[in-house]
């Protein structure tokens, strides 16, 4: 069960979208407004809601603009929009998979500008189906490390029914089947653990590993460009950069 996630690393290495405060606000308050439009405003019963706001309130997210936008998804007052859920799949430089979640009030916007950030990156649009089956959904839990001890969260994530446990710098990250995820998340609740956030996410069967310091750069560089976006929600990769090439790179 045990195990290390690469892309995670390379992810945290790089300096990851997390730190990213506003751009992060942004992401998280489109996924509480379409998760209260698709299951309602109420976060006891509706668990993909409840799931957002717990992710977002473990990243400091101010209260007020949680409640717009879960307001924005129920249509309450003048806070209703709506938000249409894409997934594009392409290809960066060395044959790496990747996947894009974006949510979008204007489909014929994002699309030329995902296309653009592949093409500007040496990258390209693929069409559905080309690249996601070579992943599969899962379900992500993240547990702060200096929070529990990792004999006990791995009893713990091991009696909720999760799949696996990696342990990264700063984080344990849990991994669910995709229909257990919020199963998981609450059992772990109800055991006094404090998660950072729960999520689904693509895991690649296999990963491309890229040993060229360039073309590591330019993947990465695709990677931060898309996630950049603003109707990107989250990105996804079968990279595999060797440790001692990780290390060279700039951060």
């Amino acid at each position: 069960m045990a195990g290390h996630s690469k892309w995670s690393k390379v992810k945290h290495f790089k300096g990851a979208i997390d730190t990213k405060r506003a751009l992060v606000f942004s992401k998280f308050a489109r996924e509480i407004t379409i998760a209260a439009k698709s299951g309602g405003g109420d976060p006891d019963t509706n668990a993909r809601l409840r799931s957002a706001i717990v992710s977002a309130r473990a990243q400091s997210m101010p209260n007020d603009a949680i409640e717009r936008a879960v307001k924005r998804g129920t249509g309450e007052g003048l806070e209703a929009q709506h938000f249409d859920e894409i997934v594009y799949e392409g290809y960066a430089p060395g044959g790496v998979a990747v996947i894009v979640e974006a949510a979008t009030d204007n489909k014929n916007r994002t699309a030329a500008e995902i296309r653009s950030i592949f093409s500007r990156n040496n990258g390209n649009l693929a069409s559905s189906g080309s690249v996601s089956y070579m992943f599969h959904k899962k379900g992500r839990i993240t547990v702060p490390r200096d929070s529990i001890a990792e004999d006990r969260i791995f009893e713990l994530a091991l009696e909720a029914g999760a799949e696996e446990l990696t342990t990264e710098e700063e984080e344990y990250v849990i991994t669910t089947a995709h229909d257990q995820l919020y199963a998981v998340a609450e059992a772990l609740k109800n055991a006094g653990v404090t998660t950072g956030g729960q999520k689904f996410t693509f895991i690649p069967d296999t990963t491309v590993p890229v040993r060229e310091e360039a073309v590591a750069l330019q993947i990465l560089r695709l990677c931060d460009s898309l996630e950049e976006d603003d109707d990107v929600q989250n990105v996804y990769s079968n990279l595999d950069i060797p440790d001692e090439l990780l290390a060279k790179l700039p951060v």
